[in-house]
């Protein structure tokens, strides 16, 4: 079993979150996403079977949370 833990502290941490959340149901192939938050910071933790499904799944909610921060940006420009 392979594990990454990733942190996001700032503003941008509660909007990632709820932009993360419904993702967290989903199957992901061979790997399970879990979801902390708590006083601006997010916590996710990624347990995958393999090498290649954890970079799958980092990849996938990496990328997601880039765009929910960059939505953030620009909404408040």
């Amino acid at each position: 079993m392979r594990r990454a833990t990733i942190t996001f502290v700032g503003p941008e941490a509660k909007v990632v979150y709820g932009a993360l959340r419904p993702e967290t149901g989903r199957d992901v192939p061979n790997a399970r996403v879990s979801l902390r938050s708590s006083h601006g910071r997010l916590t996710l933790t990624i347990n995958a079977e393999d090498t290649g499904a954890l970079r799958a799944a980092v990849n996938s909610y990496l990328r997601w949370a880039d765009v929910a921060a960059k939505v953030l940006q620009e909404a408040r420009a």
